[in-house]
Parts: C-alpha cells; sequence; structure tokens
C-alpha cells in the first residue's frame, strides 16, 4: 500500500497511520473467527489463541511478559485507566498523592487521569520542548508519593522525553511513572526497561494498526494499576471488563511484529526523507522556525511556522493541493487552535498559530516529499502575492 490515496499524498501519520497489509489481512482473518475468546469451546479458544498471539507480540516491543499487557481501546483509554492514585503500589500500598503532568501531555492525559484537581501540578517545559528536569527534582522533594504523566516523544513535535533521568528522579522518591509512548512504538526502542516507565500507553492505529485497539502496558507483574476504569465480567485478568476486540487485538499484534522488522534501518530512512522535508521549508521560508530542533527528535516528524502564515490557511492549501498534514494534534475534535505544547515551550503566540506538523511513516516515499515540496511552494507564493496585492 502506498502513502497515496487516489493521487493524494498522506503526511499526518502522528494522527494516524495507514492500515499495513499484515494488520488488515490479520484483522479480517479475526473477523471471520466466530467463538468469544472468554469461551471453552473449540471455537472460543480459537478466539483466545488470536488474542494471546497478538499480546505475545505487543510484549515482545515493551520487552515485558505477557501477563503485564492488558489490551484496551487505544492510548486514551489507557491513560484514563493508568492515572489514579491507586496506580503502582498495589492494594496494600499507600495511595499516590500527587500527581505531575509534564505541560506538553496529549491532552488525553492532561484531563483524562482520576485524581483530585488540588493533587495536580504541571511540570514546565524547556525551550527545546523537553521537561524541565531541575525542577522536576525539586517538586520530588515535596512531600507525598508522587506520579509522574511523561511521554516518550510529543506528537506534536516529535520531541523525545528523557523518561529515564525524570524516571530515576521520580523513583528516588517513592514514586512511580507512567508514560504515553504510542508516538514513540514503531519509530524507536519502546522496551519499558529501556525508557524507565513503571507503565507505558501504546496504541495500535499509530503504527498501521486498526483504529480502536491498544494496550496499557506494566513494567512488571507485580506494578499495580489500580482500581479498573471499566469494570463488568472479569475480561484482562480483571484489569479491563470487556469482550476483547479480537480483529483490533489480531490487527494490532501483526502491525507490532511488522513494525519491528528493520526498524533501525527504518528509522534511518525516515530521517533522511524528515531531512528533505526541513530542507524543502528552509528553502521555500527562509524564516520559518523548526520547533524542537535542537533536541532529540522522532525521525518522522517537523513541526514548523513560517511568520506571517496561519495555520489553517495553510492546511487548507496543502489539503487543495491534495497533500494531507496537521496543525498540530488531530485528537481535538478536527479544530485548528493554538498549541498548548509550543506555549508550554515559550513560542510567541503569532508563531505557534502558524503551527504545521509534518509526520512520515512506512509508506512514506521520496516523492511523497517533493509533492510537499511543491505545494509548500505553491502555497506561499500565492499567500505572498495576495498579501502583496492586499498592501496596494
Amino acid at each position: 500500500m502506498a502513502s497515496k490515496v487516489s493521487n493524494r499524498t498522506y503526511l499526518d501519520y502522528n494522527a494516524t497511520a495507514p492500515l499495513r497489509p499484515e494488520a488488515r489481512a490479520a484483522a479480517l482473518a479475526a473477523l471471520e473467527a466466530p467463538g468469544n475468546p472468554s469461551s471453552v469451546h473449540a471455537e472460543g479458544r480459537a478466539a483466545r489463541l488470536i488474542v494471546e498471539e497478538a499480546r505475545a507480540e505487543v510484549a515482545k516491543l515493551a520487552g515485558v511478559p505477557t501477563r503485564c499487557v492488558t489490551f484496551v481501546s487505544g492510548g486514551a483509554e489507557a491513560a484514563n485507566a493508568a492515572l489514579n492514585p491507586r496506580f503502582g503500589g498495589g492494594t496494600n500500598a499507600p495511595a499516590l498523592d500527587r500527581l505531575i503532568i509534564a505541560a506538553g501531555e496529549h491532552v488525553c492525559v492532561l484531563s483524562g487521569h482520576r485524581f483530585a484537581p488540588s493533587a495536580v501540578e504541571r511540570a514546565p517545559l524547556r525551550g527545546d520542548g523537553r521537561i524541565d528536569l531541575d525542577w522536576l527534582e525539586a517538586a520530588c522533594r515535596g512531600p507525598g508519593l508522587p506520579l509522574l504523566a511523561l511521554q516518550a516523544a510529543n506528537n506534536e513535535t516529535g520531541v523525545i522525553q528523557p523518561v529515564a533521568e525524570a524516571a530515576a528522579l521520580v523513583h528516588a522518591a517513592g514514586g512511580f511513572v507512567f508514560c504515553d509512548a504510542v508516538q514513540l512504538a514503531g519509530r524507536g526502542d519502546c522496551e519499558i526497561a529501556a525508557l524507565g516507565a513503571d507503565a507505558i500507553a501504546l496504541s495500535a492505529h499509530k503504527l498501521g494498526g486498526p483504529k480502536g485497539g491498544g494496550a496499557l502496558v506494566a513494567a512488571r507483574p507485580d506494578v499495580s494499576l489500580g482500581e479498573p476504569l471499566i469494570k463488568g465480567g472479569g475480561q484482562e485478568r480483571g484489569a479491563r471488563a470487556g469482550t476483547e476486540n479480537v480483529p483490533a487485538v489480531a490487527g494490532f499484534g501483526a502491525a507490532v511484529r511488522a513494525s519491528l522488522v528493520g526498524l533501525r534501518q527504518e528509522s534511518e530512512r525516515l530521517l533522511v526523507l524528515r531531512e528533505r522535508v526541513e530542507a524543502a521549508v528552509r528553502a521555500y521560508a527562509p524564516d520559518a522556525v523548526v520547533f524542537g530542533e535542537r533536541a532529540p527528535r522522532l525521525p518522522n516528524t517537523v513541526c514548523f511556522s513560517a511568520p506571517g502564515v496561519e495555520a489553517a490557511t495553510l492546511v487548507i492549501a496543502f489539503d487543495l493541493a491534495g497533500v494531507a498534514v496537521s496543525s498540530g494534534s488531530a485528537c481535538s475534535s478536527g479544530k485548528v487552535a493554538p498549541s498548548h505544547v509550543l506555549a508550554a515551550m515559550g513560542a510567541p503566540p503569532a508563531l505557534a498559530r502558524g503551527a504545521i506538523r509534518v509526520s512520515l511513516g512506512w509508506s512514506s516515499s521520496a516523492a511523497d516529499v517533493e509533492r510537499f515540496a511543491e505545494a509548500l511552494a505553491h502555497s506561499l507564493k500565492r499567500m505572498r502575492s495576495t498579501r502583496r496585492m492586499a498592501a496596494i
């Protein structure tokens, strides 16, 4: 499958990746399986096998035992389930007192927790988009047990966070760390041991699986996920009730397996394409700002702003030219609004309003980047011409 739909070029992988052929085949096969995974007859056991094979693939990605993987509907549900005062320590451990959320987190983390508002603190970002570790170190010396929510990589800028360093500070204070790793999975090292987190969230559709599938993954069997968000029949070892979405789970497992093949080479390929995107931005908008460019970033993500250009106008211009890009996160009901991430990085409001995100993925090609460059050149030329005419 190419990254084009008819004559269009798709460059919005951080919103959702096109479905991988392997994931499509696995999901379709699972749709034909009639059994419920909780049933004990042959059909039920066949459905259970599909789920457990996928669980093994996700566990391999995260570097954990299979029993540490709980299937959920996606990253938002994983965050809502994990961010509760009973996370981490189990029923006999003291409840967590404080939730520290990095200021650039996804909205499902910012608003999807189960802590009282008075117990929540925002950890500031530095100008490069990374969490301020000095602030965090001081905060960890405060009273009470903390839970830190820190994403592995930002969905808007691609900036990679120092999760391991932050986790060391939090663990020294007796706390725990939840990491939104949906953007890192399939693009970098996503093993929990390397990240240093106590649990991570994964989402199938970010790496080429079906929408509506994901996982909440604990680092160790003794890490408690707290009181279940969804209660009922006791599925997923009592951590998440409801019959498993077998087609989504099957497609998720297949997408994970495909993403791990040649991962290093794929990251290098995407980095080359990203550099070509940035070169085009520099060529046609020399005064453009690339957000987070001095920090470690995902190899697939460019977030830039050309002064004087509104994101809404440029996104529409790209769309009319057959190129799909984004103005930041695509998870806010399709609205185009100033980015809280860029605001937390200290970006001037006028510059933040012009932010465009280009995100590449498994089927992106050099031809896609060429078409992006052509659309950018044409759109900026037309906008500048319109402004000159208006000024006459």
